[in-house]
C-alpha cells in the first residue's frame, strides 16, 4: 500500500507474499494474484526498485541471522508459540508465571517489530526455528 521503504521491508520481513501500492494500475492484480498463487512474491515495480536500490546501498549485505538480538529464553517462547502451545501451556513447561510469558511474548513483537501471533508463527518458519510442516 505505502512506498516507503521501511514499511515495505517491514512487510516483507512479516512474511507477505504480495506488494502493491494503492496508485497501482487495476491490471496488475490479477498479475500478482497469479503470482502469489504460484508461490512467488509480488512486487509492484516501483517497490521493486527500492528494494533493489535498499539492498545495493547496503552493499549486499543481509541480517544473516534473523534472531539476533533475542535471548535464548525468547527463542524458546518463540518456539513454542510457533509450535502452537497457549500462553498457560508454556508457563507450565518452563516453570514461570503466565504474565512473565505474556511479557516474554510482548517484548518479542517490539523487538521483531511483528504486531501478531500470526506473524510470529510466520517468522519462526522463515527463521527455521521451526519447519511449516509441525
Amino acid at each position: 500500500m505505502h512506498g516507503d521503504r521501511t514499511q515495505v521491508t517491514q512487510a516483507l520481513r512479516a512474511g507477505v507474499a504480495g506488494y502493491l501500492l494503492k496508485g497501482a494500475a487495476v491490471a496488475e492484480l490479477p498479475l500478482a494474484l497469479e503470482a502469489v498463487m504460484r508461490g512467488e512474491t509480488y512486487l509492484t515495480p516501483k517497490i521493486s526498485q527500492t528494494v533493489v536500490r535498499g539492498y545495493l546501498d547496503a552493499g549486499g549485505e543481509t541480517d544473516e541471522d534473523p534472531l539476533k538480538g533475542l535471548t535464548a529464553r525468547r527463542r524458546e517462547i518463540l518456539h513454542l508459540i510457533a509450535e502452537g502451545r497457549s500462553t498457560r501451556e508454556m508457563a507450565g513447561l518452563l516453570h514461570v508465571s503466565v504474565k512473565t510469558i505474556e511479557t516474554h511474548r510482548l517484548r518479542l513483537m517490539d523487538r521483531l517489530d511483528i504486531h501478531d501471533v500470526a506473524g510470529l508463527v510466520r517468522f519462526a518458519v522463515r527463521a527455521g526455528i521451526v519447519s511449516g510442516a509441525e
